[in-house]
């Protein structure tokens, strides 16, 4: 009788332990806008054979409207409750890569989910690329208004939100191959 408990015990620790680590294939892309999270996302979910998951695009499905037009409508603080809760649905998938808004490291609760659901990616550039990148693009709502002093001054508010992650990766003067290759070294390393 106790061997037969020790082997169903051990099961289930099995069965625990690979549930915990299963949803750890997740690649989860944080950082500021314009560092190339859905650009590398779709490389290295092509790469891995994962379905690439926008969270912007997923919330622009779920609220029927466009980002510009949730922040203008409802707010900020309803956007952001939007996102925390199309990231958790987001992130009960498995081998997927997730391309996340800039600002869903804003909320821990946000990080929390994750870290204990994904591999966690920060991706870094210089204020020069990703202005050149998202420029004056009117879907970035928090860039209205002069966009190398929002980047700088988004940068700056930010600077530690993405320390939580496994692995941060510049993107400046890299191609987006490279910023791949180096991502799915420390990944599979």
């Amino acid at each position: 009788m106790e061997k037969l408990i020790a082997n169903e015990t051990n099961m289930d620790v099995q069965k625990v332990g690979e549930t915990l680590t299963s949803n750890r294939d997740n690649i989860v892309l944080v950082g500021m806008m314009g560092t190339g999270k859905s650009t590398i996302g779709s490389l290295l979910a092509s790469e891995l054979g994962y379905q690439l998951v926008d969270l912007d695009s997923v919330i622009v499905e779920e609220a029927g409207c466009s980002i510009p037009e949730l922040f203008e409508e409802k707010g900020e603080a309803y956007f952001r409750d939007l996102e925390t809760t199309v990231l958790r649905k987001v992130l009960q998938e498995y081998n997927i890569v997730l391309a996340t808004g800039g600002g869903a490291v804003l909320r821990d609760e946000n990080c929390g989910l994750m870290k204990n659901n994904g591999w966690v990616v920060a991706l870094s550039a210089t204020v020069d690329d990703i202005i050149s990148r998202v420029g004056e693009d009117p879907n970035r709502p928090l860039l209205a208004g002069g966009a190398r002093e929002r980047v700088t001054a988004l940068l700056e508010e930010r600077k530690h939100a993405y320390s939580f992650a496994d692995v941060t990766i510049a993107t400046s003067g890299k191609s987006t191959e490279q910023v791949s290759s180096e991502i799915l070294i420390h990944y599979r390393g």
